[in-house]
């Protein structure tokens, strides 16, 4: 084996041009791949995250009856002992914080400009909230008996004109199937560095939106964070109870879940063309090497080398170059994922055309995947030991009186 090594180490440096080039393409098809992955990653991480910190939860409780699309304000559809279920939800091993919701839609006016908007009631004080509260861009959060304040994203905020200190006109629809409007004065401003909601979301106190919108203490859902996400499951088991819907976050995020399935579904194809090139070059390489050395095969033949040997030997040279290559990708692409994750790619309006189903970031940042990184570095090395073996059997099957006439 040592002896093979030899002579393949001795073939590769002999022409070190080429194997330079063969090197170089393996390790640029290896570090895109790694770094396609870990921007995936990301992208992926970042939606789900999003949705879950900004919408739903990892857990969301809300009665049978409520539908979501229609964001009814009718007493039946909605919680009537919102706090005490809040309070259940918080006594429950492994929950970080659960709070209730009001959601309401509405029209924001001032002078020159009217848009439509959805309006959150919250409990400023939870840590549901925390993203909004972490995310004030301007001004002062909003307080819990605050009966005229409101906060809107600073992207909204822009777009109408306004800023902290200004007053707006809200319009909502209410309990009683009719609009109601009242003037509010901008508390702050918050920057998510999610479009999506930051255009179009304004939050209120729970206790003045359940007032304005006339619920009477009702509450849309209680809305849970997890310590693990992975919990959500037992404990949406644990707390299901006749008039409740309790969904977890994968229910709630199957848009963005299955739009990830079709895109790693394409991801993988596009994987395989990337590594076919890469073996297309590898193959390319050794059958110039064969050619090169057909009257050398036969005389290894000659003083006894075996065909398999010869094969092996073939085999041993496009391991090393995969190998080299190999390590050189995962290393250029692990610093080009360090490097995103860090930078990012900011997406500027590209942004504002997702949905809130999948709420991506501005700036979208990668995340390194240990296991798709392991999974293209071993899927490099197999392709590339595979396509060798169509010229290391063309030079093992020379016959040495055939390859010593060669000229």
């Amino acid at each position: 084996m040592r002896q093979l090594l030899k002579i393949a180490y001795r073939d590769l440096v002999r022409n070190r041009r080429r194997s330079l080039l063969t090197l170089v393409a393996i390790a640029v098809g290896v570090s895109l791949l790694v770094f396609m992955s870990g921007f995936i990653q990301g992208a992926i991480t970042d939606s789900i995250e999003n949705n879950i910190r900004l919408q739903t939860g990892h857990l969301k409780i809300r009665a049978e009856s409520y539908d979501e699309d229609k964001v009814s304000l009718a007493w039946e559809d909605l919680l009537d002992n919102p706090e005490e279920l809040a309070a259940q939800v918080r006594a429950l091993d492994g929950v970080e914080a659960a709070s209730p919701v009001l959601w309401a839609s509405g029209i924001v006016s001032t002078r020159e400009e009217s848009v439509g908007v959805r309006v959150f009631g919250i409990d400023p004080l939870s840590d549901v909230h925390a993203r909004i509260r972490d995310g004030l861009a301007a001004g002062e959060y909003l307080q819990p008996d605050d009966r005229s304040g409101v906060l809107l994203g600073q992207r909204l905020a822009e777009s109408l004109g306004v800023a902290v200190g200004d007053q707006i006109s809200l319009l909502v629809n209410t309990a009683d199937e009719a609009p109601d409007e009242a003037t509010f004065t901008i508390r702050g401003l918050y920057a998510t560095g999610v479009p999506v909601y930051d255009d179009t979301t304004i939050f209120l106190p729970l206790s003045k939106a359940q007032a304005f919108t006339h619920t009477e203490g009702r509450a849309s859902m209680i809305l849970a964070l997890l310590k693990d996400r992975e919990l959500a499951d037992g404990l949406a088991a644990a707390l299901r109870a006749p008039g409740y819907t309790v969904l977890t976050w994968r229910e709630m995020n199957q848009v963005i879940l299955q739009a990830i399935q079709a895109g790693m579904g394409m991801l993988y194809i596009m994987y395989l063309v990337v590594l076919l090139v890469v073996a297309v070059v590898i193959a390319n390489t050794l059958l110039m090497s064969v050619f090169e050395r057909i009257r050398e095969m036969g005389i290894l033949s000659a003083l006894g080398m075996k065909g398999r040997e010869i094969l092996l030997m073939f085999v041993v040279e496009a391991g090393i170059l995969g190998a080299v290559g190999v390590v050189l990708g995962v290393g250029l692409g692990s610093l080009a994922v360090f490097y995103m994750s860090k930078v990012g790619l900011h997406l500027g309006e590209m942004a504002t055309m997702t949905t809130v189903s999948a709420a991506y970031s501005d700036t979208m940042y990668a995340r390194f995947a240990p296991a798709e990184t392991i999974g293209v570095a071993i899927a490099a090395m197999v392709i590339i030991l595979l396509a060798s073996l169509y010229p290391a059997r063309f030079a093992a099957r020379l016959e040495p009186a055939d390859a010593l006439r060669n000229d």
